[in-house]
């Protein structure tokens, strides 16, 4: 594609690296094929092909954000699947980002919609504020009606109460920094994240996660001063606020880099890990970070990805239960890691199965979810639809906002792929399979 911005303008490293990304495209299209809410509603501006025009006009002509790059640009899932896609390696994921900062700095949005943001981007990533209106939630779920009725902004209110746990689950006594022996000889020392919204959601994911990593050999420690990594909020355009809470946490993960060392930072949420993996373009041109941003980086590795490392041991739990296995977005497009969690699933003993479309995102996206409810909850339904297709017993993911998302839409349990192989390695069965040997028969004689 070509440009035409001026040296000015190219002096600020953020265009710089933007006018790349605009120069690297070709208008092939390939992306739209792939492209969720394209195939939702058939907009070319709507693609990223589309999404790219709009960009690169705005950036182009130094202007603020108008309406309707703003509509379209909300409307971007960030799931990435046109990067897989792409044939020339447009890096689509750094572009709208930027264009997300840009409209944050200079699109005033309604009251409304500025209020619901603030309210997201102060609550989500810090768990104890999260708890407390989870809560909140548990006595705003019976004015539900009421809520999805008031104008502007009832389909969001009325999306987060749907969201919401009917019930929290107990504070994880693993939930807290200090280190965890491994069994036996120590084969590795890990940082394990531990992470904001789902620390208070599905605590059981981490205590799988070291359970399974200290039975192979691995010291898990987790990180005093250690926060959110700044995934949610950088996503929604408010770089202040995402690079202080990624600070916080590259700070507290390279005293122990520096400190007893560490041989990978573990990351049990996918979309957390594509950001993590993405510090060092983050902080590329901040002096006091770059190198340590790069640094945290370079070992910032997904559970899956880290155990295949290691060598998954013997299952000691025979099972014939059928897994289908849902790759986030974030894991898949996002890190490019598609056969190893399968891989490891298989050689624990599970039936795996692909879900078709699987390439297509379930809607969660983060905030997306929230801000966009009824283009997520169509993702939703059509990527349950696909799941319930290959009649699986469990759904297996490693993204807590798939989790979530799907777990909503569907009576068939979903854990985290590391429980499953925790469990065939001697840990605990997964609570969420409570009842699943029943049924097993009814699936048989309907088939």
């Amino acid at each position: 594609m070509q440009t035409s911005f001026t040296p000015a303008q190219l002096a600020d490293p953020a265009m710089a690296a933007s006018e790349k990304i605009l120069r690297t495209c070709v208008h092939c299209g390939f992306c739209t094929a792939t492209c969720p809410t394209y195939l939702l509603l058939g907009d070319e501006l709507d693609s990223p092909r589309g999404r790219i025009y709009l960009i690169k006009d705005m950036l182009e002509g130094g202007k603020p954000a108008s309406p309707e790059v703003v509509k379209h640009v909300d409307r971007c899932l960030s799931c990435l699947s046109c990067m897989t896609t792409c044939p020339s390696g447009v890096h689509y994921m750094h572009l709208v980002d930027h264009a997300r900062a840009h409209i944050e700095k200079t699109y005033s949005r309604p009251a409304e919609d500025r209020f619901l943001r603030a309210v997201l981007a102060r609550v989500l990533p810090y768990p104890n504020r999260f708890r407390l209106a989870l809560l909140g939630a548990t006595l705003g779920r019976p004015f539900r009606g009421i809520a999805a009725k008031m104008p502007k902004v009832g389909n969001r209110l009325a999306a987060m109460l749907d969201l919401a746990p009917a019930a929290l689950p107990n504070r994880s006594a693993q939930d807290k920094p200090g280190r965890f022996p491994p069994a036996g000889p120590r084969r590795g020392r890990v940082a394990l994240l531990r992470g904001c919204a789902q620390s208070v959601l599905r605590p059981d994911f981490n205590e799988a996660a070291i359970r399974l990593l200290n039975r192979h050999g691995v010291e898990v420690v987790q990180a005093r001063g250690e926060g959110c990594c700044g995934a949610l909020t950088h996503h929604m355009g408010h770089e202040d606020s995402s690079h202080a809470l990624a600070k916080r946490t590259i700070d507290a993960w390279i005293a122990e880099m520096d400190g007893e060392g560490l041989d990978a930072i573990v990351v049990t949420a996918s979309g957390c890990g594509t950001t993590i993996k993405d510090y060092g373009f983050m902080f590329r041109d901040d002096p006091a970070y770059a190198d340590k941003a790069a640094r945290v980086a370079g070992i910032a590795r997904d559970v899956t990805e880290y155990v295949t490392s290691l060598g998954l041991s013997e299952p000691v739990v025979e099972t014939d239960l059928v897994v289908a296995y849902h790759s986030a977005c974030s894991m898949q497009h996002g890190q490019g890691l598609r056969t190893e969690p399968k891989a490891l699933l298989a050689r624990a003993g599970f039936t795996v199965k692909d879900v078709p479309e699987g390439h297509i995102c379930c809607g969660s996206a983060g905030t997306y979810n929230i801000l966009q409810p009824e283009l997520a909850a169509h993702l939703r339904a059509r990527k349950v639809a696909n799941i319930e297709r290959v009649r699986p017993d469990v759904i297996a993911t490693g993204n807590i906002g798939c989790a979530t998302q799907i777990g909503k839409g569907t009576a068939i349990p979903i854990v985290h792929t590391v429980e499953l192989l925790d469990w065939a390695t001697g840990g605990p069965r997964p609570a969420a399979l409570d009842g699943v040997a029943e049924r097993r028969p009814a699936l048989a004689a309907a088939e």
